[in-house]
């Protein structure tokens, strides 16, 4: 009752901030639908597709005999949880959760199993996270590998974490209410029985795809066209969900209910010594992740360079007969007051001196950071 009610608030709340703000609403709602049909469809339907085709034709069943030996030592999940940890690490959140819900479905995994197995594969896709995050945002291909260890291995740490979890038994009453042609057999069940007849794990698993294929029975055709409707109906509903959030979220920034969550993320950064400008990256990461990285990538320091790129620049800009290097300062070079348009004034000084090799040292110095050295020795 009390969780109805909180939930009816929330409703209500942002509804009145959506009257109150229609502008903010509207625009955000675009670019929700934007980052949807951009983004998110091209990037996962076709993986929805040939998961739902994969389904059909048994090769869940083939990757649950062969990972079967990897996956219950250290997750303590099924083999069929091997298929969904690849595919969902190589297509992205959300098909790690629609595979898990299917296989739960075709009780290859029990509640406690899928719980544990959404908590591990809800991960990004690679391309997102090279192409958008370390190159989109960031413009560096160096902290590929750091993002990816870290990303990957933390899913891969969850897992492991949550293999001592005890799960819940499941009540009897749903077990009853199955009919009995759901009640399928596990599908390292037939690799053990055929173990008996010398067979090896490769030719076991090929046997319990195929039983499986026979088991589902329906032709290519009518796998393709289902698994085409079924896609297409989950991403209607990731894209109404992205337009949502992406609305939710910038009507609670603008009408300023997520500062109390702000400061606190501020303080706790400013314990732990790191910058505070990243506490808005959390807030907007929170409710979506590609507004966080955003965010994230936005607060980098001016003065630290961006890659490897910018070496060769730095080494070539080292002061003529001084051997000092130059450091590149490009917001201050594009408005003028960079620090190498005070030594025209040098080299005149040096001129009125009588050091003449001075001077040219200086012009020269000046002229190959692109700056015009003819009055300092006029």
């Amino acid at each position: 009752m009390a969780a109805a009610t909180g939930a009816g608030a929330c409703v209500l709340l942002i509804g009145l901030l959506a009257l109150l703000m229609p502008g903010i609403a509207l625009e955000a709602s675009l670019k929700g639908l934007s980052v949807w049909w951009e983004v998110l469809f091209p990037a996962l339907f076709p993986f929805f597709v040939l998961s739902e085709v994969l389904l059909g034709f048994g090769i869940v069943h083939l990757a649950a005999a062969l990972l079967d030996p990897l996956m219950r030592p250290l997750f303590r999940i099924p083999g069929a949880g091997g298929f969904v940890l690849a595919l969902s690490f190589g297509a992205g959140y959300p098909i790690g959760a629609r595979l898990t819900s299917q296989l739960m479905e075709q009780n290859l995994l029990s509640r406690g199993e899928g719980e544990r197995l959404v908590a591990m594969t809800t991960t990004s896709d690679p391309i997102f996270l090279i192409g958008a995050v370390c190159l989109g945002f960031f413009g560096r291909l160096d902290i590929v590998p750091v993002l990816a260890a870290a990303h990957y291995g933390g899913a891969m740490l969850v897992g492991l974490l949550l293999r001592w979890r005890k799960d819940e038994p499941e009540p009897e009453s749903e077990e009853r209410s199955r009919p009995a042609q759901e009640k399928r057999a596990s599908p390292v069940e037939t690799p053990i029985r055929d173990a008996k007849l010398g067979l090896g794990r490769l030719k076991r698993a090929i046997v319990a795809m195929h039983e499986a294929r026979m088991a589902d029975g329906r032709p290519f055709g009518i796998v393709l066209n289902q698994a085409v409707k079924s896609s297409l109906a989950l991403m209607i509903v990731v894209g109404g969900l992205v337009v949502c959030f992406s609305a939710t979220l910038q009507l609670l920034l603008h009408g300023g209910l997520l500062l109390p969550l702000k400061h606190a993320i501020v303080f706790a950064l400013q314990t732990c010594g790191l910058e505070p400008g990243l506490a808005n990256a959390f807030v907007q990461g929170t409710f979506e992740v590609t507004l966080g990285n955003a965010a994230a990538a936005s607060r980098r320091r001016p003065g630290r360079h961006s890659g490897r790129a910018d070496r060769p620049r730095r080494r070539r800009g080292v002061r003529a007969g001084l051997g000092r290097p130059i450091r590149a300062c490009p917001g201050r070079r594009a408005h003028g007051t960079h620090r190498l348009a005070v030594r025209p004034l040098r080299a005149r000084a040096a001129i009125a001196r009588g050091d003449q090799r001075r001077a040219r040292l200086l012009a020269l110095a000046v002229a190959s950071r692109g700056i015009d050295a003819a009055p300092a020795l006029s």
